[in-house]
């Protein structure tokens, strides 16, 4: 498996497996698939409602805890200083883990200062190896560890053929924070599967468009978590190492991007004010 070297000097897998919309009943059973796949990441969050699977999947698969790279999210809601350091653990206590590897802001919204600092002293514990934010802008996040101790170790943002967040990959690499794409499919938007580019190019390699998106991301230094329950899906997804795209053709994916998501506008204020007041528990 590649592997990519934080700022921090943790490796971390270039490629692992996202749960996000995974329904907990099936997140057990999904896992143990990836994990026997040869996934070797795991991504999950508060907010997804499934870590406790997460946990069950990883302590059963037979793997040692530092052969499994695990992260998960800290929600919005719990961002004051006290509750980010309960939501940890109670992440931790769902995951059945003594450390977690990385663990990420979910979104730049609320008192992200008083949460990042709950994070340092975590990270200073011991307790995480590494920490990170999940779609910060540019700003924000350079903000963020201009008046803060430890500088992010990870930015999770929205990336795919449609979204390339040109700017902020150059960003994150001139400051060696770690670039991460959640989304790499655009979630099936846009008609990626039927691209006329990607399927064009995925013809002359003999492989699938999947495979092509999640190599064009690992070309661009970007780690990536592609989601899916079909276990030949995950077989796809993690065999992207055998083959290098040209020159010529990440130019012709780059010629896709339209500089916006297709998912959600982070600048609209109805999504702004409808994640900063979701709450995943009492």
């Amino acid at each position: 498996m590649k592997e990519v070297r934080l700022n921090n000097g943790l490796m971390m897998p270039a490629i692992g497996f996202g749960v996000y919309q995974i329904p907990a009943n099936e997140t057990e059973e999904v896992v143990s698939n990836a994990l026997e796949t040869g996934y070797r990441m795991i991504d999950t969050a508060a907010s997804y409602f499934n870590e406790e699977q997460v946990g069950n999947a990883i302590k059963h698969s037979g793997l040692k805890r530092e052969e499994v790279f695990v992260t998960t999210k800290l929600w919005v809601q719990d961002y004051e200083y006290d509750d980010a350091l309960h939501a940890f653990d109670k992440s931790m206590k769902l995951l059945g883990l003594d450390y977690l590897d990385l663990y990420l802001l979910h979104k730049p919204y609320g008192n992200y200062y008083a949460a990042w600092r709950a994070c340092e002293r975590l990270y200073k514990e011991g307790r995480i190896r590494a920490i990170g934010v999940t779609s910060f802008s540019n700003e924000r996040l350079q903000d963020l560890f201009l008046h803060n101790e430890v500088k992010p170790a990870v930015n999770q943002l929205e990336t795919n053929p449609f979204f390339q967040q040109k700017a902020a990959n150059k960003f994150l690499q001139c400051e060696g924070i770690q670039h991460e794409a959640w989304a790499p499919f655009a979630e099936g938007l846009n008609g990626i599967w039927n691209n006329c580019v990607l399927k064009e190019i995925a013809e002359k390699h003999g492989r699938t468009v999947g495979q092509v998106v999640l190599r064009w991301l690992n070309q661009r230094n970007v780690v990536v978590i592609p989601k899916t329950v079909h276990k030949e899906r995950m077989i796809e997804n993690i065999s992207i190492f055998d083959f290098t795209l040209t020159e010529n053709e990440m130019e012709s994916i780059a010629r896709l991007d339209t500089g916006r998501s297709p998912i959600y506008d982070d600048m609209d204020l109805a999504t702004v004010k409808g994640i900063g007041l979701h709450k995943i528990h009492e």
